[in-house]
C-alpha cells in the first residue's frame, strides 16, 4: 500500500491522466456532425450535474426533525452556514441565568429578566448577522426557530412582566423584590415559559447536530468509550 502514496506513482498517475485528457481532446477535435453534438451534450450533462451534487452538498448537509412548542414536529433544512448560526444561538440560550428554575424564595426576578432581555437582543443581532439561508427546499431554517423563540415567547414574558416590575421598583426604591406583590405570579409563568423555552434550545441544538444534547444542557459528562485492557469507570451523574 506504501507504493500509492509514493511521489513517483502521484507523478506517473498525473502523466497517464494528461496523456489520456489529451488523446480524448484530439479525437474530439477530429469529430463533426451528430458525433460532435453528442459529445458536448454529453460533457455539458456531465458538467451540471458535477455542479448540482456539489451545491446540494454545500447548501443542504440535511433535515433535522424537530419538535417545537405550538406544533407538532416540523422537519427543518440544515446547512452549513445555518449550522453554526444554531450552534452560536444555542450556546447564548444554554449558558445564561434565564434557562435556570427560579424556585419560590431563590434567586431574584429582575437577574432573570436582565438575562432574558440580553438572550433577545443576542438572539436578533446573531440572526441579523448571518446571511440568510438560500432555500433549497420549502422546509423551515434556523431563522424560523430563531424568530418564533423570539416572538412567541421572549417577547410576550418580557412585555407583560418587565414594565410591571420596573414601575414597582421605581415606586419602591429600597423594598426587597420579595416584597412585590405579583413576584409568585411572576415567577409561575417564568417557569412555565422557560419549560417551553428548552423545547426551543434542544432545537437549536439538534439543528447544530450537537451529540447528546440533553446531556449537554444539563451538564452532564457523558461516560467515555470502553478502552480494551482498562477498567470501566462510570460517571457520577450515570450512577444516581
Amino acid at each position: 500500500m506504501r507504493w500509492r502514496a509514493s511521489r513517483w506513482f502521484h507523478m506517473a498517475l498525473g502523466l497517464l491522466a494528461g496523456a489520456a485528457v489529451g488523446l480524448a481532446v484530439y479525437l474530439a477535435s477530429r469529430l463533426t456532425g451528430p458525433a460532435l453534438f453528442v459529445l458536448c451534450g454529453t460533457t455539458a450533462g456531465g458538467v451540471a450535474a458535477v455542479v448540482a451534487s456539489a451545491y446540494s452538498r454545500f447548501f443542504q448537509l440535511a433535515e433535522v426533525t424537530v419538535s417545537v412548542p405550538q406544533f407538532s414536529e416540523l422537519r427543518f433544512a440544515v446547512t452549513r452556514d445555518n449550522k453554526q448560526t444554531a450552534w452560536r444561538l444555542f450556546v447564548e440560550a444554554v449558558t445564561r441565568v434565564s434557562g435556570q428554575p427560579l424556585a419560590s424564595g431563590t434567586g431574584l426576578v429582575r437577574e432573570a429578566l436582565t438575562s432574558l432581555y440580553q438572550l433577545f437582543a443576542i438572539t436578533r443581532e446573531v440572526l441579523s448577522q448571518a446571511a440568510p439561508t438560500i432555500r433549497t427546499t420549502g422546509r423551515p431554517t434556523v431563522e424560523h426557530l430563531g424568530i418564533a423563540m423570539l416572538n412567541n415567547e421572549l417577547r410576550p414574558f418580557l412585555s407583560r412582566w418587565h414594565p410591571r416590575l420596573r414601575a414597582w421598583e421605581l415606586a419602591n426604591p429600597d423594598g426587597p423584590e420579595s416584597a412585590w406583590p405579583d413576584d409568585a405570579e411572576c415567577r409561575a409563568e417564568l417557569a412555565a415559559m422557560q419549560l417551553r423555552l428548552l423545547r426551543y434550545v434542544e432545537g437549536l441544538g439538534e439543528l447544530a447536530q450537537v451529540p447528546n444534547v440533553e446531556d449537554v444542557m444539563g451538564g452532564i459528562i457523558a461516560d467515555p468509550p470502553t478502552v480494551p485492557g482498562q477498567p470501566t469507570r462510570r460517571s457520577t451523574a450515570a450512577g444516581q
